[in-house]
């Protein structure tokens, strides 16, 4: 879907990491530029099979503290359809690499700033991970309690995943797609946490409109009603319930014994009577048990899953979300294949990479450069 376009990523971890994958995945040409590995640090180092082992990626070395390095990626970026970055804002300026510089060399690039908190704003410069953007954009207060009854920290990556990579994606593919008609490219500000208010809009829709706080158990969607909540089962496995609709709550009520309870569902009163009876209806049974039975009944109820029974789920491998992969020095193993609405499933088993994997040469021969000048960059150190 995306043949033909390239994409010079920056960025080694977090959003910005998942935008390019996800590009990649869809057909792009990725070329991540990282430092050689004299020069600076990696925000981290991800281990082999991190962002799906950078399949179909390509990986050039450039000093971009060097003019000569500047120069080298300008030269790069002047064929490029996107720019991603995630330096802390006005980086990229200082070094010379930012929009107004590749945008005065190539006016249709796309150019993708992705950060914790913005390009501007009073947070703007503060450092921050996942459960910070969860934390400040509502995310946490909403969600489950711990026993000591502070916010349980989230099994996912949701901000990075949702509130930054895949809006960085979204807003990358309508740029390209308003740069078909109009031959113009754009700058754009990724900000996780506005992302995660995004993903927050229900509740904070709610507040706004009427004044009502939002937080555990406050609404339908946070476990106000029985309905909408999860139960342990006979095994001490656990079944998620999301009856919402009536009709389905009705189809569970039947289901588990508990008819008495069908026009109550949205009845405050009885909400911890109910959920009494759901208990010791599912303790009756496993869980396997209950969702073989309840799965298929339009009831709403599916299993919790551990890591390893997703990987082995029979839905998801007729899907074929997983793909098995071959690295160069180890043995062959499984990560998550193209899985993406658009992305092609059936394409071959990837080579894994090693994070410390180079095709610095060959992708400046692409851009043009020639064997004088690739060693000449060479000798001087501006790129490995």
């Amino acid at each position: 879907m995306l043949d033909g376009i390239t994409v010079l990523d920056l960025a080694s971890v977090g959003p910005a990491a998942r935008t390019s994958r996800w590009l990649a995945d869809f057909g792009a040409r990725v070329v991540k530029v990282g430092p050689p590995p004299k020069h600076g640090r990696a925000q981290i180092t991800p281990p082999f099979y991190a962002y799906a082992g950078h399949r179909g990626i390509e990986r050039v070395l450039v000093d971009l503290k060097t003019e000569a390095g500047v120069q080298t990626f300008l030269r790069l970026a002047t064929a490029a359809d996107v720019v991603i970055e995630s330096f802390r804002p006005g980086v990229v300026d200082r070094l010379g690499i930012g929009a107004a510089a590749v945008h005065d060399l190539n006016p249709a690039a796309i150019y993708c700033s992705t950060s914790g908190y913005g390009q501007t704003g009073p947070r703007s410069q503060w450092a921050g991970h996942d459960l910070n953007y969860l934390a400040v954009g509502g995310y946490l207060d909403c969600s489950g309690r711990n026993g000591d009854g502070g916010p349980a920290l989230p099994g996912a990556t949701v901000a990075d995943s949702a509130g930054g990579g895949m809006q960085a994606v979204i807003a990358i593919l309508a740029a390209l797609v308003a740069r078909a008609t109009t031959g113009e490219g754009a700058t754009l500000d990724v900000s996780i946490a506005d992302g995660v208010v995004a993903l927050m809009s229900l509740n904070v829709d709610e507040y706004l409109a009427t004044g009502a706080v939002p937080g555990p158990r406050h609404s339908l969607l946070t476990g106000r009603y029985a309905c909408y909540d999860v139960y342990p089962c006979g095994d001490d496995q656990w079944v998620a319930v999301g009856a919402i609709e009536p009709h389905f709550f009705a189809n569970l009520c039947r289901a588990l014994g508990c008819q008495q309870w069908s026009p109550h569902q949205n009845d405050d009163a009885v909400q911890d009577q109910i959920r009494a009876d759901f208990r010791a209806a599912f303790a009756t049974k496993t869980r396997d048990q209950w969702v073989a039975e309840l799965g298929p009944a339009d009831t709403c109820v599916s299993a919790v899953a551990t890591v390893p029974e997703v990987t082995t789920d029979e839905h998801f491998r007729v899907r074929r979300d997983f793909v098995r992969a071959t690295r160069a020095d180890g043995p062959d193993f499984e990560q998550v294949g193209w899985t993406l609405a658009g992305a092609d499933r059936t394409q071959p088993a990837p080579t894994v990479r090693e994070p410390t994997f180079n095709d610095t040469d060959a992708v400046l021969r692409t851009a043009g450069f020639s064997p004088a000048e690739i060693t000449d960059l060479h000798d001087a150190g501006v790129v490995a």
